[in-house]
């Protein structure tokens, strides 16, 4: 990795690891701030509605100012109210931190995603910003287990402290290495919001909202399917875990070069039927405990390879708008984990099992590549005939 990418990858570890952490410690924070387990659900919610919220109001906020300043604030925003969170004596004092924690997210995500293509080289660009999200695979792979093991044995609050320890790292490093990129600072707020006034933008954020909800259909539910349809030990699903992370660590990398390869949306088309075929595949093969295993793997490759079409696809659609368009990439992936954990949640209340939520999920997922096909459909002849137009004028000297 370029040591320029480091910080932004590092931010990405914090932000996972803060994320994903209450997950893992949900029975620990409610045994002691003695409140009911579906009470301490509400701050994962919390998070997410920050994120929501944070990632285009901080983005407005910051369009004058230089990214890496701005990065280096969101990040300053992030460790206080995360070192907060570990202080924090009460439930609703701990849901306000939380809360404040998640405004962050979208925004670094973000600016950081912008800052990371202007970075790269060439036909790189994708892969500069999977490098990126690297941090984010990271955390899901090994940081967030290691914290959760740290906040059984020492307590959840100190989680938390290590988790704003990483945030003091990250500001460190964005101010040691991280180059003074300069973009658009011309820009007003109405400016950065206008390329949200056409269909355009919407139909990227769907593909990301119900596309990648199909992820979050299987990936929210995984446990019960390991123990009660692949007939796993309770005791084996933070093992099948580190699996699903090594499949999205991979899949990261996986995805940034496709971006790079091909167009971002026909990337994500292929992506997105592959991933169809591999949860129709849970659905039907999860009873086996090997194939159940090669496909948590499969799965987590192929939802988390999308990320970097995705992204790079609303950067170049949004041009102008690109880091407001980054920071409700966001704000999709978020609706997306509500959206999915909702939807496929619904089979096992109406009593059917476990392995319903992957076919959900593979509907979720065929959505987004009809989405994909619809964008390729409307927008990609104009594309072409763009680029073309400007390699035209580039070879005469116009």
């Amino acid at each position: 990795m370029n040591k320029k990418l480091f910080p932004l990858a590092l931010g990405g570890l914090a932000i996972g690891t803060t994320e994903f952490i209450i997950m893992g410690l949900m029975q620990d924070v409610a045994a002691s701030l003695q409140i009911s387990i579906p009470k301490a659900g509400y701050l994962i919610s919390a998070y997410a509605i920050g994120v929501i919220v944070g990632a285009p109001l901080l983005v407005a906020a910051s369009v004058k100012y230089s990214p890496k300043k701005v990065l280096m604030a969101m990040m300053v925003l992030f460790t206080v109210f995360n070192g907060l969170s570990a202080a924090a004596p009460g439930f609703y004092s701990l849901i306000v931190a939380r809360f404040f924690s998640g405004l962050p997210h979208g925004a670094f995500f973000g600016i950081g995603a912008v800052v990371a293509s202007k970075m790269a080289k060439e036909g790189k660009q994708a892969q500069a910003i999977s490098m990126m999200f690297a941090g984010l695979t990271v955390a899901n792979l090994a940081m967030v287990p290691l914290v959760t093991y740290l906040g059984h044995q020492l307590g959840w609050r100190f989680a938390f402290l290590v988790v704003a320890l990483i945030g003091l790292l990250t500001i460190f490093f964005i101010k040691m290495w991280l180059p003074p990129i300069q973009l658009n600072t011309q820009n007003s707020i109405k400016d950065e919001l206008q390329f949200f006034k056409t269909p355009k933008a919407w139909l990227i954020i769907l593909i990301t909202a119900i596309g990648f909800g199909g992820l979050f259909a299987w990936f929210s539910y995984i446990s019960p399917l390991m123990t009660h349809v692949s007939g796993f030990s309770i005791q084996s699903v933070s093992y099948i875990m580190l699996i699903a992370g090594a499949g999205m660590v991979a899949g990261n990398l996986i995805g940034g070069i496709m971006a790079d390869k091909m167009r971002p949306e026909k990337a994500a088309a292929i992506l997105f039927i592959s991933l169809v075929a591999a949860l129709i595949a849970v659905f039907f093969f999860s009873e086996n405990q090997t194939v159940s295993l090669v496909l948590t793997f499969i799965c987590g490759l192929l939802a988390m390879a999308v990320g970097s079409p995705i992204n790079i696809l609303m950067i170049r659609a949004a041009e102008k708008s690109a880091m407001m368009g980054a920071a409700f990439m966001q704000a999709a992936f978020n609706m997306a984990n509500s959206i999915g954990a909702y939807f496929g949640g619904l089979p096992i209340a109406l009593g059917l099992g476990y392995n319903y939520p992957s076919f959900v999920g593979a509907i979720m997922a065929f959505v987004g590549f009809l989405l994909s096909i619809t964008f390729m459909m409307r927008y990609g002849n104009a594309r072409n005939s763009k680029e073309l137009l400007l390699n035209q004028q580039a070879t005469t000297g116009c």
